[in-house]
């Protein structure tokens, strides 16, 4: 399947969002810099997926608690409470894109490095543990 020019620039806002909010993190927190990440990050989300099944994706009836969480966490970020928004958010985060971690495990094993680190058996028990074991397809 190949990308569309719109989603090969959502693919980029994500990445700099999610690089944004970990050098964020790392800087201890720094409030402008997550708020930079969360906007790219929530762009680049409209331009990957579109505008109308992102707004599907976040008004899902069993998805309700993540979408206030996560929305709740960038808005305490942007009012400059970033340690609690950063929290909130990550609970939403969890919440929202949960189901897809077995995915992202599988295609990570796949990968040369970093799957044979992930294949040995201390760390993929736990991992399997953690993120559970089944692929959805």
């Amino acid at each position: 399947m190949w990308l569309t020019d719109t989603q090969k620039i959502g693919v980029g806002l994500t990445a700099f969002g999610v690089l944004f909010m970990l050098i964020g993190v790392m800087l201890f927190f720094d409030g402008g810099l997550l708020a930079i990440g969360n906007i790219l990050f929530i762009g680049g989300l409209f331009l990957v997926i579109g505008i109308q099944k992102t707004f599907f994706f976040f008004a899902r009836k069993e998805k309700m608690r993540g979408t206030i969480c996560f929305v709740g966490g960038v808005l305490l970020v942007f009012l400059r409470w970033p340690v609690i928004g950063m929290m909130v958010e990550a609970f939403g985060f969890v919440n929202l894109f949960g189901d897809f971690f077995p995915v992202i495990v599988g295609f990570l094993r796949k990968m040369p490095v970093i799957g044979t680190i992930l294949n040995t058996p201390v760390i993929s028990h736990t991992i399997d543990k953690i993120v559970g074991s089944k692929l959805p397809v």
